[in-house]
């Protein structure tokens, strides 16, 4: 059995036999090396060009982003143009805020002084105006043996029946009777102002009080005016008193009457219906607003169950009401009510020569609080041959009552009661 080698592998024709004796290929051909090109020159930075960008290589056949939608072009024939975008209104900006500019207050504070100051110069003016047509006498006049000054500050008020100024129709819208001889005094009040505070002390002197006159003799107080006058009257009170007169103040039916519409009336609480035809005063019991011509007729009338008393029980009422009415905010803060208010006091009030328009104010702010009211101690009534009935004095309780007010003290509280 003949064994076969295995087979060799393929060779190539390079590997064949016989390929030894080929002819050796030649050496490669020598290339020359490449010409060595001058490198660029190269440009300062700041002048070199930026480099260029290349754009990107186009690439066709790219989806779309966004489909387009479909567009049916028959309706869009028959469709109405599309309305126009509607525009939004630009933001509001929102404004800054003020900035204050320096110095702002201070020119704030100086017109605020500005205007202080004019009214300040148009206060003054005015009361200087005013006190100038004050009617003035002489009823504080001195006299020999007249008492020393007291502590505290006393004022006479005095409510004359005069009716110089008046018309007839006036007289008649004030039921004053007319001509009825010399000036009378329906009311008299004596004011007692502390020194050092507290309570103001009003006191009434009954007119018919039977009293010393000077050069006269006993009579009623009111006479002492119809005889003498002011001064006359001044210088009875003091001596009956004891008490020292510091400021005299006396008013009219025409002037009374116009202070109270001047500031708008006076709310009075009447305790009792009063029905009198002299005063020309019809009023029901109760609280109201009373006008010039009904508190004239309610400070006169005695159609009262005690006359003479409650009189003066109406006037001490009356006067607290009015001067509490003057002084408030009101009235004083209300220019169409300050102007005729002073304007008529100035008009129709008499004063003494050394008195002015501030003292008359001095007066009403020291009532406008706590007032306290009393009438002299009564001892009783009595009628005397030529004089008439007349009241009498409680000379013994008089005595106390008026000396608490010449040392400047109230008045004891059992003094103010009537007497048992």
């Amino acid at each position: 059995m003949i064994r076969r080698s295995p087979a060799a592998p393929p060779r190539a024709w390079s590997q064949a036999p016989g390929s030894e004796q080929r002819a050796a290929p030649a050496p490669p051909h020598r290339q020359p090396p490449p010409r060595q090109q001058p490198p660029p020159r190269q440009q300062p930075p700041s002048q070199q060009p930026p480099p260029r960008r290349q754009p990107p290589p186009q690439q066709q056949h790219q989806p779309r982003q966004q489909p387009e939608p479909f567009v049916d072009k028959r309706r869009a024939a028959s469709a109405p143009p599309p309305a126009p975008p509607r525009r939004r209104p630009p933001p509001v900006a929102e404004p800054e805020p003020r900035r204050r500019r320096p110095g702002g207050a201070r020119r704030t504070l100086r017109r605020v002084g500005a205007l202080l100051a004019v009214l300040l110069v148009a206060a003054v003016a005015g009361v200087v105006y005013f006190d100038g047509k004050l009617d003035r006498i002489d009823a504080l006049a001195d006299y020999e043996g007249r008492i020393g000054d007291t502590p505290g500050t006393n004022f006479l008020l005095v409510g004359s029946d005069s009716r110089i100024g008046l018309t007839p129709e006036q007289e008649q819208e004030l039921a004053t009777g007319g001509d009825v001889g010399p000036d009378r005094t329906d009311t008299i009040l004596l004011v007692h102002v502390p020194s050092g505070g507290g309570a103001t002390t009003m006191v009434s002197l009954p007119r018919d009080s039977y009293v010393p006159v000077p050069g006269f003799g006993q009579d009623k107080l009111n006479a002492s005016f119809a005889l003498g006058g002011p001064q006359l009257l001044v210088q009875t009170v003091e001596g009956a008193t004891g008490i020292h007169i510091d400021h005299y103040t006396e008013i009219g039916f025409s002037g009374f009457a116009s202070i109270v519409d001047a500031v708008g009336g006076v709310d009075i609480c009447v305790p009792y219906p009063i029905d009198d035809p002299l005063a020309g005063l019809q009023l029901e019991a109760g609280c109201q607003e009373l006008n010039g011509a009904q508190s004239l007729g309610f400070v006169r009338t005695r159609a009262t169950p005690l006359a003479d008393l409650d009189r003066m029980n109406n006037q001490r009422l009356f006067m607290s009401a009015l001067l509490g009415k003057a002084t408030s905010p009101t009235t004083f803060l209300n220019p169409f009510r300050l102007w005729p208010l002073v304007s008529g006091a100035a008009g129709s009030v008499r004063v003494d020569e050394g008195d002015h328009l501030w003292n008359l104010g001095r007066l009403a702010w020291a009532m406008r609080g706590e007032t306290v009211t009393a009438t002299v101690p009564v001892g009783g009534f009595e009628d005397v041959y030529g004089v008439g009935n007349v009241l009498l004095w409680d000379r013994e309780r008089a005595i106390q009552f008026f000396g608490a007010l010449e040392q400047d003290q109230q008045i004891p509280a059992d003094l103010l009661a009537p007497a048992p």
